[in-house]
């Protein structure tokens, strides 16, 4: 049912709009002065404000600009209503953003003409939003899941490909499911690339790729991962045979040149390819082309030119790595964990107003362990929870003295693991922390992977409405990077989406990069999101985020992930982004 509030402080006029309005079926609700009226506007929303203009306490003028400011109210169609018929009067109110002005007497034909106009646009603005939102939202889905080079599909729809097809893999020889995952790289191509000009290398891959299409069947997948690398999913499979008859027919097609210029040139390739079996070797897609890349690389150690199926001996974990674990497991009662800040910057006016909470190991013989050594390994055995809630305490206890002593209300942003996500006491936990550390639960920021909600999406939801309960912000992180992207946005209640560096790399050189980036932005904010980006390092980055209205970055062109203490020096500092574009 539409909804109209009626703004009025004469209480006749008043009663027999609300009569008239009743009678027409719509909803009515009603004040009499203009703060009462911006009041309900606020916590109602209603589809059209009629409103005075001359009333006590707030006049008809301050309604208007009161409500235009505020992101729930300024798009609802606003009519006057005024005895004044003064062209000056009729002017300020236009300029306020007024849609509509009725004369003090109006008829009933004449309000309901003017209402239903108003109605009727908003309407087709409604229409024009929800049209643009969804071809944003198929072009970044294109773009995200496509390879603008080859046309093939990319490492994210791979991943949604697989889904789909593990429910309904074909039945081999002894009744159980397989699905052949091949991973390959063209050999020596870093040669090529040096003789070949940009133009001749695309047209070489775009070859390529067309002949890697035709050695499969209608239903199997090709995807390009990266530079040189690519992936087939063969959904149509019955045994592991298929899949080195595939093998097989690449290394046919090969044989053949390829001819990428003017002077038709021939240029011949290889390949070295990897195989790995679902259900027999893992039953995830990363875990499968890990293995297929392991393979594969087992085949380029040989000199390339072939193809080799995957075995458990291809991967082994190292001595250094248990060591590492038996080390990591004492690391925090040491204290060889240490907590590093990277600034997170506005984009409108260059200061600091948030910090992403970054663990770092110490070790007293091996030294400084990068994150992508000990992460994974705490993941795996389960000491990411203990970790992840030592980092947790650290960072709130910290932002609330940064708090006390700078008078700045920064936003913590910490990372949560997908087994802290799924702890039954994650809320209670996080009570006890705001608790002991004494920072409101308004400043601090979750960050959260797509990869960690894909594995129960309806506990998930429970879980981050819980959060927000608390006042908690929830951001996405690493965006784009993961699964049906889209779908979380509309699936999920977040308040933050964070681009990932893959993306921001390059922006001015890499169209489809810039491309991603611009259609993120543009869709985020439809959607009300916050953007941030990440890994900004260049001011050719930073202009051009500037440039599709990003609203914060992160990045070593501003700073580096720092300890408390240098962090609190550029605090003190108050340092700012120098070099703000004007765009």
């Amino acid at each position: 049912m539409t909804k109209i509030l009626v703004i009025e402080d004469e209480e006749f006029v008043r009663e027999n709009l609300i009569d008239l309005l009743d009678a027409e079926e719509f909803e009515t609700f009603s004040a009499d002065n203009g703060k009462d009226g911006v009041a309900i506007a606020t916590q109602e929303v209603p589809d059209l404000i009629l409103c005075d203009v001359m009333m006590p306490e707030l006049d008809g003028f301050g309604t208007l600009e009161r409500l235009r400011q505020n992101s729930a109210t300024e798009t609802i169609p606003f009519i006057f209503l005024t005895a004044k018929a003064a062209k000056i009067d009729f002017r300020q109110g236009m300029e306020l953003g007024a849609d509509d002005y009725l004369t003090k007497p109006f008829t009933r034909a004449e309000l309901l003409g003017a209402i239903s106009a108003q109605l009727q646009k908003k309407a087709r603005v409604q229409a024009k939003y929800e049209s643009d939102l969804a071809q944003a939202e198929a072009k970044l889905d294109y773009l995200m899941h496509h390879d603008p080079v080859t046309g093939l599909t990319n490492r994210l729809s791979l991943r949604d490909r697989f889904t789909k097809i593990r429910e309904t893999a074909p039945l081999d020889a002894e009744n159980k499911p397989i699905i052949p995952v091949l991973y390959l790289s063209l050999d020596r191509f870093e040669r090529l690339q040096k003789s070949l000009s940009h133009t001749h290398q695309s047209t070489l891959l775009q070859e390529f790729a067309k002949r890697l299409t035709a050695c499969i069947q209608e239903g199997d997948t090709v995807a390009y991962l990266s530079d040189r690398e690519f992936a087939i999913l063969l959904a149509t499979a019955t045994q592991r045979q298929d899949a080195l008859r595939v093998a097989q027919a690449i290394g046919k097609e090969l044989d053949r040149p390829f001819l990428v210029s003017d002077s038709q040139t021939e240029v011949f390739l290889s390949a070295s390819i990897g195989i790995s079996l679902y259900p027999q070797n893992a039953e995830d897609i990363d875990t499968l082309l890990s293995q297929a890349n392991a393979a594969r690389e087992y085949v380029v150690a040989k000199g390339g030119n072939g193809y080799h199926l995957y075995t458990v001996s291809l991967q082994v974990t190292t001595g250094d790595d248990l060591s590492l674990e038996s080390h990591l497991r004492r690391a925090i009662e040491r204290n060889e964990l240490q907590a590093y800040y990277q600034p997170r910057i506005d984009l409108k006016t260059g200061e600091i107003v948030g910090t992403e909470a970054l663990a770092r190991w110490i070790h007293p013989e091996k030294g400084f362990i990068s994150p992508g050594k000990f992460i994974p390994i705490a993941e795996e055995t389960g000491l990411i929870v203990p970790i992840g809630e030592w980092m947790l305490k650290t960072a709130c206890a910290q932002a609330h003295q940064w708090h006390q002593q700078y008078n700045k209300p920064l936003v913590m942003a910490v990372n949560l693991s997908s087994r802290q996500f799924m702890l039954p006491d994650l809320c209670q936990r996080l009570v006890r922390i705001f608790s002991e550390t004494q920072l409101s639960s308004r400043y601090l920021e979750l960050e959260l992977t797509e990869s960690v909600l894909v594995q129960n999406p309806n506990l998930a939801r429970q879980n981050i409405i819980a959060l927000k309960n608390l006042g908690i912000t929830i951001a996405i992180d690493d965006f784009g990077t993961g699964y049906s992207s889209l779908n979380y946005l509309h699936s999920f209640n977040f308040d933050i989406l964070k681009i990932d560096r893959c993306f921001v790399s390059d922006l001015t050189e890499n169209p489809q990069n810039a491309a991603i980036v611009k259609a993120i932005v543009e869709m985020s904010h439809s959607l009300g999101l916050t953007t941030i980006a990440e890994g900004v390092e260049t001011e050719s980055e930073l202009s051009c985020l500037q440039e599709y209205t990003c609203d914060q970055m992160q990045g070593y062109l501003f700073s580096p992930p720092v300890n408390a203490e240098a962090f609190g020096e550029l605090l003190a500092q108050d340092k700012r982004l120098p070099m703000l574009a004007s765009v």
